[in-house]
């Protein structure tokens, strides 16, 4: 059946990594990021406050959410993507695609007319390079796992594209909406890191470590012109720097708001209009499930029922958001509530605290330096040592030590960090993710929920869910909403963020 746009099929994706932040070097022209961008009257450029700043440009090679959230959909475009709004996989690259009747073979139809800004067309060659190398060992990032499943890549015509997977796999589309799916130029893979080369309607034009990244309207686009021609991406560190920054006329929109408290000095002020949707960020504790205390079942669904998730909630984040008890977001289709698996029992955890042996306890609580991470962290210390745990925080640098620390060799008791990626349960899945959960039943039932029909995969990942949940694999202290803040005059930004970009060419100003 041919189809203009695809519902997705009901995955769990898996998709590694936690929300990652850093930095890079100069990568083309000169634009002057921060520049007035003018109110009103139609003007073409915006300012974007962010704090999650990318480590570099190359997010084949680097972890982490940062990196497409800048340049996925804006510079790299796939073959589809995912409406944040409805969660719907839309064409984009291919303006249609057919699934066969055992649904291993895809065919897509390509835009005609499509080039890279590096100028060279885009064609079906260019589709076999970019699914091949995300299978090499060019790609490093742990997201390439998705592409196991294509068996071969076929060129067709110019415009005619046909993927075989080796089964069945109701995620794959899925995952193509994510970075794994971009479109790469042969020609354009030698300085990722410094010089992306996409098909999308912005190129970079400047990157400056710790301060910009500069997104520029580039000619020859093949679909609409955005109407904001040039994107300045500024970063903060300190929240109320962001927030100066936009009541001082230093950007336009405060794309991630990490100071909820803040929110009040702009409701019922004409200026400003403040936007509440929701993610599927969820800031977990992760615990270390191979060593150390944590290695424990016991202690781990002790430190869960120690946490009060509401006070967490209402401390660290205004209580804006919502609480989750797995690694399901109410925005996919196998969530389901679990408030009784691990409910709020201090007695409880002291019992079972006392049972592992352990009764009191010291561990590294070794976080990333964000200011959500830092705020949640403080009052789960408080809430663990009122049952006898000494938890240490230590604050990593964000992204580096972090990553190498905790994200690569899970050098951690505990942890905070938001993972933004979409339908992440399946990082359970694997052992070799930071916080290390080995169990075959649930790899079992990831797989079968892959291959099997739509209502088989929803019924098996309800049970994913409930498994991690009773393990205590790791801890959910609440889903991160999509708080924004912007000038009265900016329009188009989605209310709700559950795809790894944030999509700029939506965006306008009245």
């Amino acid at each position: 059946m041919t189809r203009s746009f695809l519902r997705p099929r009901r995955a769990a994706l898996l998709l590694a990594g936690a929300l990652l932040l850093a930095a890079g070097c100069s990568a083309g022209s000169t634009a002057s990021p921060g520049g007035s961008a003018g109110q009103g009257g139609g003007a073409t450029t915006l300012r974007v406050g962010l704090a999650a700043e990318p480590a570099n440009l190359d997010f084949t090679r680097t972890d982490g959410a940062a990196i497409p959230e800048a340049l996925l959909v804006n510079v790299y475009e796939g073959l589809v993507k995912v409406n944040q709004e409805t969660g719907e996989i839309e064409p984009l690259l291919a303006e249609s695609w057919t699934v066969s009747p055992d649904g291993r073979t895809y065919d897509f139809t390509l835009r005609k007319g499509v080039t890279f800004s590096s100028g060279e067309a885009f064609t079906a060659d260019d589709v076999k390079f970019s699914i091949e190398r995300v299978k090499s060992a060019d790609w490093t990032v742990s997201l390439k796992s998705g592409m196991n499943v294509v068996q071969s890549v076929e060129v067709v015509s110019p415009t005619q594209a046909r993927v075989v997977l080796s089964e069945p796999s109701n995620s794959w589309l899925f995952r193509m909406t994510t970075r794994i799916g971009a479109m790469f130029d042969p020609s354009g893979v030698g300085d990722l890191a410094n010089t992306p080369v996409g098909t999308g309607p912005y190129s970079v034009a400047e990157f400056r470590r710790g301060d910009a990244l500069v997104l520029r309207e580039r000619d020859g686009y093949w679909g609409q012109r955005p109407p904001i021609r040039e994107v300045t991406l500024r970063y903060f560190k300190d929240p109320t720097a962001m927030t100066n920054a936009l009541l001082t006329d230093g950007i336009d929109v405060v794309a991630t708001v990490q100071a909820p408290e803040s929110l009040a000095q702009f409701e019922g002020d004409s200026r400003f209009r403040v936007i509440e949707g929701t993610t599927n960020g969820e800031v977990t504790l992760a615990m270390n499930n191979a060593s150390g205390p944590t290695g424990d079942v016991r202690v781990r669904r002790a430190i869960a029922m120690a946490i009060d998730h509401k006070a967490v909630l209402d401390t660290a984040w205004a209580g804006r958001g919502a609480l989750i008890d797995t690694m399901v977001p109410p925005t996919d289709p196998w969530y389901e509530p679990l408030p009784d698996v691990t409910p709020y029992d201090p007695a409880a955890a002291r019992a079972l605290l006392a049972e592992a042996g352990t009764p009191n306890l010291t561990l590294r609580f070794r976080i990333a330096n964000l200011p959500y991470a830092v705020a949640a962290a403080q009052v789960v210390q408080s809430q663990l040592a009122a049952v006898g745990i000494d938890a240490q925080i230590e604050p990593l640098e964000f992204p580096a030590r972090w990553l190498e620390q905790a994200f690569t060799n899970a050098d951690y008791d505990l942890s905070i960090v938001a993972h933004v990626e979409p339908r992440d349960i399946a990082t359970f899945g694997s052992p070799q993710y930071y916080w290390r959960y080995d169990n075959p039943d649930v790899a079992r039932l990831l797989a079968e929920a892959d291959s099997g029909s739509a209502d088989q995969q929803v019924a098996d990942l309800k049970q994913v869910g409930r498994i991690i949940a009773e393990d205590a694999a790791a801890d959910w202290l609440f889903l991160i909403p999509n708080l924004m803040v912007v000038d009265a005059d900016v329009q188009g930004l989605p209310q709700n963020r559950i795809g790894e970009s944030l999509d700029l060419t939506t965006i306008s100003r009245a």
